[in-house]
């Protein structure tokens, strides 16, 4: 009887130093899935304001409606694809990052088609939203940057040893990060003409 108590004290004072990591496995991934939702905040943000952006652009006389058209189009796609935090796999994030470059770039080419229009940069509500996008794309630069940030100090947690045991045992795997677009990896050429 004596030492089944001392086998019974001795495995509560095991289990009460180290909890095999799972707790921490849990607070880790519940990092990851808040700042994701940060990230996808970011995204909102920018897709809320894509509208007026475009109504008021409209106003401008004969300004390009395929531009603005893209622009739309590219928005719809991006809000379809829904991805929770629950479906991070490196395939999903491809397909949102892909989603959302498109945003970019139609933003990109309004931006700069709208220099062309004078009485449009002129315009208060124009530039307002245009330093509001601005403003937002940076935000969803620095969410993602914490994104990444919270995914390397999960994956690192999980793949450690001894960790790596029980990670597998409770589901607890690795997590995707967000990469750099392939069009990234290419130096935009410059030409002063």
């Amino acid at each position: 009887m004596k030492r089944l108590l001392l086998y019974f004290a001795g495995l509560v004072v095991l289990l009460s130093q180290s909890s095999c990591g799972y707790n921490t496995m849990v607070e880790l991934d519940q990092k990851v899935k808040g700042q994701w939702a940060n990230v996808q905040n970011s995204y909102q943000r920018r897709s809320d304001l894509i509208p007026n952006l475009v109504n008021t652009v409209k106003g401008a006389a004969n300004f390009e409606k395929s531009t603005l058209t893209q622009v739309i189009e590219a928005r719809a796609k991006a809000t379809s694809v829904q991805l929770s935090a629950d479906q991070l796999t490196p395939e999903n994030i491809k397909k949102f990052q892909e989603a959302q470059s498109q945003v970019s770039a139609g933003l990109g080419r309004l931006l700069a088609v709208s220099e062309n229009y004078p009485d449009l940069k002129a315009n208060a509500n124009f530039q307002e939203l245009q330093a509001q996008i601005e403003g937002t794309e940076n935000r969803i630069n620095v969410e993602r940057q914490k994104f990444n940030e919270a995914t390397n100090e999960y994956n690192t947690y999980v793949r450690s040893f001894p960790n790596n045991l029980f990670a597998g045992m409770f589901g607890f795997a690795q997590k995707p990060y967000f990469e750099a677009d392939a069009s990234a990896q290419k130096a935009p050429t410059v030409n002063f003409e």
